[in-house]
């Protein structure tokens, strides 16, 4: 049984940083294909970096040198470190995990919300 449990969200003001992480259970990172996404109220969910078992890394436009994804294989965890927070950041963040060659993310953890005044 998989499950992907996010923690390190909170409320921050602009310019402020918080630290993401995402522990797996029943999961192998060094396996996996991984990403982080986010959805605003009214909005649709969006991919904001991902990461693959080699650790090559890409990022949306929108948070490109703001945000740094990153992975412990030993201790199974994913990680976004967001920096330079913004308002339009505000949304509930979710880690989601895949077969490296398909393309549909399989698994999902509940989220966690980050708020940005």
């Amino acid at each position: 049984h998989v499950q992907l449990v996010e923690s390190g969200g909170g409320a921050v003001q602009a310019g402020g940083s918080l630290r993401l992480s995402c522990a797996a259970f029943g999961y192998t990172y060094g396996r996996y294909c991984m990403g982080w996404f986010r959805q605003a109220p009214g909005k649709e969910r969006e991919g904001v970096a991902s990461i693959q078992p080699d650790g090559t890394t890409s990022y949306a436009d929108s948070v490109k040198g703001r945000f740094t994804i990153s992975k412990d294989n030993a201790k199974n965890t994913l990680y976004l470190q967001v920096n330079s927070l913004k308002p339009e950041d505000t949304a509930m963040y979710y880690c989601a995990g895949r077969r490296c060659g398909l393309s549909d993310f399989s698994s999902w953890g509940q989220g966690t919300q980050v708020t940005v005044s």
